[in-house]
């Protein structure tokens, strides 16, 4: 994997610079990001897309000189275009040497593990960390050494007015590569076609967790990993419930 460069990585800092001052976007907590050595950011996956993550590795572009490595879904290696796209972006749909260069340097990763399922769904269900049981993004930071940095907004569900169940409807369908089928109501009409309503988003930055680095966890010992899976996970449901109350509070 190379590093962001070229009309790519232009065009990403261009956009999402843009849908900052859209969003009157602010991070709470940087300076956590801002320290010395690779990280693995962990966060939930706002709807439909993860544009407050979007907005985040241009932040941190700006701070530390490249965007933060994401993991992303894995359909865009599969077609030339976007392969183009993520390789100038510095993005990867997985483990491998890309990322294995990126921690040598000392940069960040970046992953929500809920992925679509968590990002496409309808209204009824906003704000509610939904990760299953997906183990990978552990045993990547057990793998790599990375300390994981749990991420949440406010704001994030509210930019599109979801109807359904993306990922369910996709899978019904039998959609190739796991797509999800997804309607959403945003600024002037349906998405993809419409921009997202106007909400501000503010985005907190927890503090590491470490108990998993040294060898203190086996990768092959489910239950201690559904155990820091859980811990991670009620990080960031924290973080996001704590940001909303604020945000009510306001």
């Amino acid at each position: 994997m190379s590093q962001a460069h070229g009309v790519p990585l232009s065009t990403w800092l261009a956009a999402f610079r843009l849908l900052r001052a859209w969003h009157r976007y602010e991070v709470k907590g940087l300076g956590t990001l801002l320290r010395p050595g690779a990280k693995l950011i962990v966060a939930y996956h706002g709807r439909p897309l993860a544009l407050d993550q979007c907005m985040l590795t241009v932040t941190l572009y700006e701070r530390l000189g490249y965007l933060p490595h994401g993991i992303i879904h894995g359909y865009f290696g599969h077609n030339r275009l976007l392969r183009w796209v993520i390789d100038g972006l510095g993005f990867v749909t997985g483990d491998g040497q890309g990322v294995a260069d990126a921690v040598a340097r000392g940069e960040h990763i970046l992953v929500q593990p809920g992925g679509t399922r968590e990002g496409c769904r309808s209204f009824r269900h906003r704000y509610q960390v939904d990760w299953g049981e997906r183990l990978g993004y552990l045993r990547l930071a057990i793998k790599y050494g990375l300390p994981i940095v749990p991420v949440a907004g406010e704001g994030v569900d509210d930019g599109y007015l979801g109807l359904n169940d993306g990922y369910a409807l996709g899978r019904r369908l039998g959609v190739p590569f796991g797509l999800p089928v997804w309607l959403g109501i945003g600024a002037t009409g349906v998405w993809p076609f419409s921009p997202p309503l106007p909400v501000k988003m503010t985005q907190w930055v927890g503090e590491p967790i470490e108990r998993h680095l040294n060898g203190r966890i086996d990768p092959g010992d489910r239950e201690a990993l559904l155990r820091l899976h859980q811990e991670v996970r009620g990080a960031v449901q924290a973080l996001m419930d704590g940001a909303r109350s604020r945000g009510e509070g306001r």
